[in-house]
């Protein structure tokens, strides 16, 4: 009942959660269908992906949306696109059409390795893609995986900082030399105090180190849960509330 009530708290701030551009005056945007659709690499080398386009995109060409990036686990690696859909947001997205976010889910090939899965450089030219031809808000991108996509959202946000408004990796684990990059940046990490795929000792670490060099992350370990922390990471609707209260701070 709790999940039913959120998602359709999410729902309802549909309309309130786009951004005005009354400034800018582009060539009107392309009509996108809506839902769900997979889409090819952008460049050569590149990542194909699932696209969400969540309802009431196209009513006003001067909004900008607010944009999830899902990065999925081992598990998902492949030529299906559809299996980016089996967990986390895109799956969440399916339940509820209303969701308040455009959605970008790349997928890694079959053969990505798993000591350095998802490399960096495409992940860039997807999100400058992304930015370059959809209405989203460009101060609030926000990041997110679970498993291998976790450890990536430690490793690209730590990276690209400049580039997210906020991290939520799952079941994740990160580098503590890269924490004084995320001092500054809203962080929500979740993990089950079971895994025994992926310690969350090395959350607590890399969170501590944050909080060392200023900054102020919060955590979620969900009791009796093993590695799929993700299940009820990604049911709770206060994590996209937590989300949409995030954007990156003016320029100086």
């Amino acid at each position: 009942m709790r999940r039913t009530i959120g998602l359709l708290a999410l729902a309802a701030l549909a309309i309130a959660s786009p951004a005005s551009a009354k400034s800018r005056k582009p060539a009107p945007p392309a009509v996108l269908a809506q839902g769900q659709s997979p889409q090819p690499a952008v460049a050569p080398g590149g990542l194909p992906y699932q696209l969400f386009i969540p309802r009431g995109y196209n009513d006003n060409p001067a909004e900008r949306w607010p944009l999830i990036i899902f990065l999925h686990g081992s598990g998902e690696r492949g030529t299906d696109i559809a299996r980016v859909k089996v967990h986390g947001p895109p799956k969440i997205a399916d339940q509820n059409p209303a969701l308040p976010f455009v959605i970008i889910s790349p997928q890694l090939p079959p053969s990505a390795n798993e000591d350095d899965p998802w490399p960096i450089p495409p992940l860039d030219a997807l999100l400058d893609h992304a930015l370059k031809t959809l209405k989203v808000d460009p101060k609030r991108v926000y990041l997110t995986g679970l498993s291998l996509g976790g450890i990536a959202t430690w490793e690209w946000g730590a990276a690209r900082p400049e580039r997210f408004a906020a991290l939520a990796p799952v079941a994740g684990s990160a580098d503590e030399k890269t924490a004084c990059a995320l001092k500054d940046k809203p962080v929500w990490a979740f993990h089950g105090d079971r895994d025994d795929a992926v310690d969350n000792a090395s959350d607590f670490a890399m969170l501590r180190a944050i909080q060392k060099c200023g900054g102020h992350p919060r955590m979620s370990l969900f009791p009796d849960r093993g590695h799929d922390s993700w299940e009820p990471a990604y049911a709770d609707p206060g994590l996209y509330l937590w989300l949409l209260e995030q954007r990156l701070p003016p320029k100086h």
